[in-house]
């Protein structure tokens, strides 16, 4: 039987016309991305956002996990979908995975039989006992520094090709700033939470020492005395001390006033 051309040619078809709905994926995804603004969401929820877009973005992908590495804070772990979260935890829990690895190189990774696969000796078992067979781990690179990693699977085996890597890689890079941005806003925050509590106790604690003073004519630097030693003594903050002597203060003002009902 002769060869028919045109099955070549419709087969050419559908392939340009499946590359075409992943490209229009892959932009989708992206502008719902750049549209995203970090002063809109918390930290947990911008990034749940960016492992949903993943997601639609990249092909064969049936969930996204994604990592925030920060120094001097614990990882911060989405996902997008509940298998996850049980994946990644046994990725995090061993110390060992495609997630720590491309975080750690700054390089793709991608696996279609985690079960076997010797650069996860530990993790890939458990992976594949989980009925996950598939991985696509991409760092997140900003200002050449890995800001954090995203971890792509899908249960069947060979999920992802030389093209889901492409793709992944091209969302990979405005999701690397978004995550960035979103990382500075958070840490922006916390810095003012932080000040505006060191403030508030430094105001405590000056009444406090006004409050001493007050009652029993010595200095500054003897009421502060008097409020350490009385916060060791009671293994307690010295913030705490004063803020205990000002309501002492206010509950006495408060019995001396006379009652004007």
């Amino acid at each position: 039987m002769e060869h028919d051309p045109s099955e070549d040619r419709g087969e050419q078809g559908r392939e340009r016309a499946e590359r075409a709905a992943e490209d229009d994926d892959l932009t989708e995804s992206m502008a719902a991305l750049s549209r995203l603004s970090s002063g809109r969401w918390d930290l947990v929820d911008l990034l749940e956002k960016v492992a949903s877009f993943a997601v639609q973005a990249i092909p064969g992908a049936e969930g996204a996990g994604l990592t925030l590495i920060e120094a001097g804070r614990a990882d911060t772990i989405v996902k997008s979908a509940p298998f996850v979260e049980e994946i990644d935890g046994i990725q995090y829990g061993l110390g060992e995975g495609p997630c720590i690895s491309a975080a750690e190189t700054g390089r793709t990774m991608r696996s279609g039989s985690l079960g076997d696969d010797p650069r996860w000796p530990r993790f890939g078992p458990r992976a594949d006992g989980l009925g996950v067979h598939s991985v696509l781990s991409l760092p997140l690179i900003a200002d050449d520094v890995a800001v954090g990693a995203m971890n792509v699977y899908a249960h069947a085996p060979g999920s992802f090709d030389e093209r889901s890597q492409e793709l992944g890689e091209l969302f990979a890079v405005p999701a690397a700033i978004a995550v960035q941005n979103a990382q500075i806003l958070a840490q922006t925050r916390r810095l003012a939470v932080t000040l505006q509590a060191a403030l508030t106790s430094q105001s405590v604690i000056d009444q406090a020492i006004g409050i001493l003073r007050s009652r029993s004519g010595i200095s500054a630097a003897e009421a502060f005395t008097r409020l350490r030693e009385a916060g060791q003594s009671e293994h307690i903050k010295v913030n705490a001390v004063a803020a205990g002597v000002v309501q002492d203060a206010v509950h006495r003002a408060k019995a001396r006033r006379p009652d004007t009902d």
